[in-house]
């Protein structure tokens, strides 16, 4: 892994904890050790990375103060709806960067946000890509590469629509 690579990382997973998800504390401590192995230099990092299991309570806050130092700390719009623009335009960035398979990325925006948005017509595309790969059988004669292709452009397209800022990037 190269120290890119561990900052990326480092920036996901702030902005996966950012939108609510999950991320436990070994998890967090992983990342800590593959960023220092990576030689990203952070004075919590060292600290992060050496935590033993009956210290775990303590990674989210120093995985925070590492996000802190190294300058990608992410909080998302306050504003919920601002909010949800935000998740969408983070997790078509990973669908049209290949970091996301695209049935687990459409299946998000369809089921996580565009239902709170009132179906815009600006996800449309990213939640038929979303029904077609859900809904997808042999039997239809097409291959299912070709559903996850269609989902990928959807995502750039989506992205190459709505300007980072817009979203709350």
């Amino acid at each position: 892994m190269t120290r890119d690579d561990a900052l990326r990382q480092l920036g996901h997973i702030a902005r996966e904890r950012a939108f609510g998800g999950h991320v436990g504390s070994d998890r967090l401590i992983q990342v800590g050790l593959d960023a220092l192995i990576a030689e990203v230099e952070s004075p919590s990092l060292a600290m992060l990375a050496g935590l033993l299991r009956s210290e775990e309570c303590e990674a989210p806050a120093l995985f925070d103060q590492v996000l802190e130092e190294l300058g990608l700390l992410f909080h998302p719009p306050a504003d919920p709806r601002a909010a949800k623009w935000a998740m969408a335009q983070w997790i078509a960035c990973q669908i049209a960067d290949g970091t996301l398979d695209p049935a687990t990325g459409t299946h998000l925006i369809w089921a996580d946000i565009a239902y709170d948005l009132g179906y815009p017509e600006e996800l449309q595309s990213l939640v038929s890509c979303a029904l077609n790969l859900d809904e997808w059988e042999e039997s239809w004669g097409g291959c299912v590469e070709e559903l996850k292709g269609e989902a990928i452009e959807a995502a750039k397209q989506f992205l190459s629509r709505r300007p980072a800022a817009e979203a709350g990037s």
